[in-house]
Parts: structure tokens; sequence; C-alpha cells
């Protein structure tokens, strides 16, 4: 009997997922275990696996189109089965035919002339996971590709074969159309939202709008810090970061303030008894929260080790919802792009969130003379509903103690 697949839940914040390409069409027979498509989730990009063994009897949503969770993607069968009373039962929930496309940029000059960036459908790059991660790796652009795979899909040969001497023309992509416009010429760019940026602006919206802010900064002298951390890099196995060190120093002051470690549920405030950190990280199609959980429990390396295979994978969009979900608290560090202060809306479902600006050399006075020391100013965020600020005070200053002498959190 034929069955009809439906478009999963792939990450818990996930309402809708897009479809950047099929690996299936109609007709070819499929097994468990077959990867039907790649779909973008709000999170990450992830390979839908058959479950099913039959022919592919249909597709309901053609790629670059979003279909709602639970929304029909196709059905299996055997080959020449009648399926057409299933899609009556429950029609295909497509999200508007051009949700997904990439949009023209329309551009218009008053001497006549028009540049114009058009993206369709018949344009959209296809590609295997495989030769997508290979040419990221080599920095190579696929569009620059001919792929030699069923329905011209990018495939490893090509991307291993390519040399930029014989790359092929081709038109102007939306990033450099200002460069060919006229002196004196307006134009704009419409920018399609991805599943990622629309998770990003509905919830930090709803966290922003529902949740009584306030906020608290302190500074932090981070001189002993430094010197930590040279000496632990001489022997770790890997390299710890000040971050890795800041996500240390949280979850051993979280375990000392419950009350910090907690989450707003309405009717009730939920005191989460593990300490899971999440670290915000920044994507070319918006922010991700990689969670290091029981960060309490786990030493600097093994802090620094887990934190680097959960960016990497979080760049490669490999990433997996348990690795992005189940966060208590929170990080945003921008001091490596050299802000000094700023806060940070909290990130839904903690009730707090910690901003981290960069590393300042200050003058201050040393003994009789005058001399330079290091400051790191952070900001808390908080939920005044489930978080009081002599509560958030007092976890600040339980967290400049660690930071500042390093050594009490490491016994």
């Amino acid at each position: 009997m034929a069955e009809v697949l439906r478009m999963p839940r792939l990450s818990d914040t996930m309402t809708e997922g897009k479809i950047v390409n099929w690996n299936k069409k109609v007709g070819d027979k499929i097994k468990p275990g077959d990867v039907l498509a790649e779909v973008e989730t709000d999170k990450a990009t992830m390979e839908l696996e058959s479950y099913n063994e039959g022919t592919l009897l249909y597709i309901g949503v053609e790629a670059g189109n979003a279909v709602i969770v639970d929304g029909i993607l196709a059905v299996v069968g055997k080959e020449g089965e009648e399926f057409q009373s299933l899609l009556q039962d429950s029609p295909v929930a497509v999200i508007s035919p051009a949700e997904a496309k990439v949009v023209e940029a329309v551009v218009e000059t008053v001497a006549a002339e028009t540049v114009a960036v058009a993206l369709s459908d018949d344009d959209r790059i296809k590609a295997s996971p495989l030769a997508k991660k290979i040419a990221a790796d080599k920095g190579i652009d696929l569009s620059m590709l001919t792929g030699s795979g069923d329905g011209g899909r990018v495939i490893k040969k090509d991307v291993d074969q390519y040399t930029p001497s014989a790359a092929p023309q081709s038109s102007a992509s939306i990033a450099t159309v200002a460069a060919f416009l006229p002196n004196g010429t307006e134009g704009h760019t419409d920018i399609v939202l991805t599943q990622m940026r629309k998770t990003i602006a509905r919830r930090l919206s709803e966290s922003k709008f529902s949740a009584p802010h306030f906020y608290l900064t302190i500074e932090l002298n981070m001189d002993n810090a430094i010197i930590a951390r040279t000496a632990l890099n001489e022997v770790s196995p890997v390299k710890i970061s000040f971050n890795d060190m800041i996500i240390k120093a949280c979850a051993s002051a979280l375990r000392q303030h419950p009350d910090v470690n907690s989450s707003w549920m309405g009717d009730f405030i939920r005191q989460n008894h593990h300490i899971h950190i999440g670290s915000a990280l920044a994507m070319p199609d918006g922010l991700i929260v990689p969670v290091i959980k029981f960060a309490d429990q786990k030493s600097l390396s093994q802090i620094a080790s887990e934190a680097k295979g959960l960016y990497a994978k979080a760049k490669d969009k490999k990433i997996q919802p348990a690795e992005f979900t189940g966060n208590t608290f929170t990080i945003s560090n921008l001091g490596m792009m050299d802000i000094e202060e700023f806060t940070a809306i909290i990130n839904p479902p903690d009730s707090c969130i910690l901003a981290v600006g960069k590393i300042k050399e200050v003058v201050v006075k040393k003994g009789e003379g005058f001399g330079v020391s290091n400051f790191m100013k952070v900001t808390l965020s908080c939920d005044h509903r489930s978080v009081d600020g002599a509560v958030a005070a007092s976890f600040l200053q339980t967290l400049k103690k660690f930071i500042e002498n390093p050594v009490t959190m490491l016994v």
C-alpha cells in the first residue's frame, strides 16, 4: 500500500523545511537508508533518509520550496499504484512557490542601462553533500563547476578535477552587481530569508518583547587568566581559548547559583539541575548556538575539544539537533571582533545570557608607579520574571572570582 512521506521535525524550533535538492526522481526505486533529499532547516542542511522500500510515485514539492512540518513531501508505493486519494485527504502544504528562490537584483538606471541578476530554478546549484564540503574546504565556488552527475548535479569528481583555468564563464552574482552600476544609479537587492534567519527573527522577537530584560555589567581583570591560559596550553592536548575559560567559569558559577540556571515556564520556574552552556556562533545565514553539555563536569581541555568540534560541524551545516538544543545558559562573545561592550537578547528557554567584550589593556596605578593591566567587560542580560537583580549580581561576583583566579575553577 502506498505511503505518504511527510516533512519531519528535525529541530525543536523547526516549523518548516526547504528542499535544497532531490536525490531521487519519480519512478526511481528506493530502499531504507537511501538519501531522498537535502533539507534546509532553521539550523543546518540535513539529509532526509528513506525508511520505506518501493517506487517513488510522487514528489509534492520542487527543490527550492519550503514545506511546513508534517506537510506531504512524497509518496512511495508499488509501481503504478494509485495514490491520488492520499493527497486529497491531506493536501500538500507548500509555502509560497517563490519562497525559497534566490530573488532577482532589480536595478533601475537613469541612463536606461539595466543590470539585473536572477537565479531561477534552472540556475540553482545542485551538488552532493560531499562535493559541497570539499568545495567549501578548497574555497571553490560551486557555480563555477559543470556537474557530471544526474541532472547536472555537481559530484566529488567535478570538484577534484576543477582548475581555475577551466572555469566556465558565469553571469554576474548578486554580490557584484553594484560594481556594474553607473555612477548616480540607484539599485537594491532583495534577499530571501533562510529558514535559520526566519527562526532567529521569530524567537528573538518573542524573547525581547515577552521577557522583561535587565542588564548588569561587570569588569574583570584578565591578567591571571592570560597567564593561566599560556601555562595550560603548554600541556593541553588542544588549544584552550579565552571563550573556553569563560564557559568553564560560567558553569562553575552556575553550580553555586542555581537560580540563574533556570527557565521561565509560564506558570512556574524550572530550575535546571544540569548545566548545559550554549556558545553563540556567527554564521553567514545567522546565528547558531552549539551546546556544551554538563560543562561543569568537564575539564578545560575537554570543553575546548568539544567546542572546536561543534563549531566545525555548525560551519559545515552538519550539526545535529541534539548538539544545538538543551541549553540552560548562553554566552555570546564578540570580543574577537573588537567589541568592548554590548548587550545580548536572551536565548530561550534560558533566563540569562552573558555578552562578552574584548580584552583591553588599561594603564593603572601599581605601587608607587603605573603599569598596564588587561580588563574585559561582560554584561549579563536577565529575565526579571525568573531572576532578580541581587541574584544576578551575586552570580557575576562569583564569575569574577573564577576568572580572576582561574586555579579556583580547576579544583
